[in-house]
């Protein structure tokens, strides 16, 4: 280990490229003794996270039943090239797009909405409305699922009741059935999804309360009305906290599975609508208990969770904007 240690830290380099000083004998300790601390991190990482992760892409290449693992063989890329060519996969990918192209915009804007109507001067108990808009997020998701089950029940939930009040026959025989159509139900699902925004709309309101008040009053004195500073200020300093709160929920939409899984199982009930790619995988990994297939399904997800990342990250250029770059 302390030979490991002097030549990592002989290698660094200054500046300069002139090389540092020798590590001491106190330096050496140092670093051990930082070894010492992060090795539980590390051994974790690799007996939970990668070991499981290589293993998963070495099932991806068997034929593996869970009923029958003394009958497991090599397929190669079979189970691949069936995920690609399995309708039910071009389904749940289907599903998993409409969903997000609805909800991440969606949940940005509101969130933002959100955290602006809290930060206002304006406002007053503004403690009481940030616990009553951050609690819904506290609350276990199953649990939150089964109360909006019934908020949208089409005969006796208070949200088509409230519809009913504007003349609309909400709750009758031909009311609005929001578990019932394919594009109702991805509304409902958003209606669950914007309950629990709690944790985007602080970080939100946190990143509102570090832009220097400074800013605002010299737009003020430039004549810059509310609508001017939010794009002039507000939005640009806001942008690398959008920009978290964008790549979050999108890797969160597309292992989109507790909600649908609660509501609909396995069924893709009304019209696949909510057969999502992690719903699509369980079934196959866990229901049917074909590991090789399922595995190859969550690589699949994987890609596309990396690719739709790294998107955002190359086009973060163009409108994250951060206080230390220079013009």
């Amino acid at each position: 280990m302390s030979g490991f240690t002097d030549a990592v830290l002989t290698a660094r380099r200054r500046k300069g490229g002139r090389p540092t000083r020798p590590a001491g004998p106190m330096q050496r300790r140092e670093a051990r003794w930082g070894y010492a601390f992060i090795s539980p991190w590390i051994i974790g990482f690799l007996l939970f996270w990668l070991v499981p992760i290589g293993a998963s892409l070495v099932f991806s290449t068997l034929d593996f039943q869970l009923t029958d693992p003394d009958a497991t063989s090599f397929v190669g890329t079979s189970n691949w090239e069936r995920a690609l060519s399995d309708p039910d996969t071009w389904t749940a990918l289907a599903a998993t797009f409409r969903f997000t192209v609805l909800f991440l915009p969606l949940s940005v804007v509101v969130a933002l909405g959100l955290a602006l109507l809290l930060n206002s001067k304006h406002l007053k108990f503004t403690g009481f409305f940030r616990l009553l808009f951050y609690a819904p997020s506290m609350i276990p998701l199953v649990a939150g699922v089964l109360i909006w089950q019934q908020v949208l029940n089409p005969q006796t939930g208070w949200v088509n009741r409230l519809i009913g009040l504007t003349g609309v026959d909400a709750t009758g025989t031909d009311g609005i059935r929001w578990f019932d159509n394919p594009i109702l139900v991805l509304f409902a699902f958003s209606f669950i999804g914007l309950w629990g925004i709690g944790n985007a709309m602080m970080v939100n309101l946190a990143g509102l309360q570090g832009i220097p008040t400074e800013l605002y009053e010299a737009a003020e004195i430039d004549g810059a009305g509310w609508w001017r500073r939010l794009r002039s200020v507000t939005l640009p300093l806001l942008s690398p906290i959008m920009f978290y709160n964008l790549v979050i929920g999108s890797v969160a939409i597309l292992q989109y599975f507790v909600v649908p899984w609660v509501l609909f199982g396995a069924t893709g009930r009304p019209g696949g609508a909510s057969r999502f790619l992690l719903v699509h995988f369980y079934q196959q990994a866990f229901v049917f208990g074909d590991m090789g297939y399922g595995a190859a399904l969550a690589w699949l997800i994987f890609i596309l969770v990396a690719v739709f990342t790294a998107v955002l990250f190359g086009t973060s250029r163009y409108w994250v904007h951060y206080g230390t770059e220079r013009s």
